[in-house]
């Protein structure tokens, strides 16, 4: 996967989250973003990937988020590899 198609999904991811009051005030929670810092950091690629942790952190997140925008489940890993950073996957 490619680094623009990698940022992309991740922004659709974004906005997935921001759409769901929810699902937001988690990924608020978890991150320790603030709600203005979702649009001013959504073209970092550190940033995003901590948007794409967040919809790894479990099943419902991950199948939720592909339901909702056609995406393949394992998409999501591989864009959170290609924007780099994080933790390393053992597994």
């Amino acid at each position: 996967m490619d680094q623009d198609h990698a940022e992309t999904l991740a922004i659709q991811a974004l906005s997935w989250i921001a759409s769901d009051e929810e699902i937001l005030s988690q990924f608020l929670n978890m991150t320790g973003a603030a709600p203005e810092d979702l649009r001013a950091r959504a073209a970092e690629p550190e940033f995003l990937g901590f948007v794409l942790d967040f919809i790894l952190r479990d099943d419902e997140t991950i199948l939720g988020f592909c339901n909702a925008v056609g995406a393949a489940p394992e998409a999501i890993p591989r864009a959170r590899a290609t924007l780099g950073g994080g933790l390393p996957n053992w597994t």
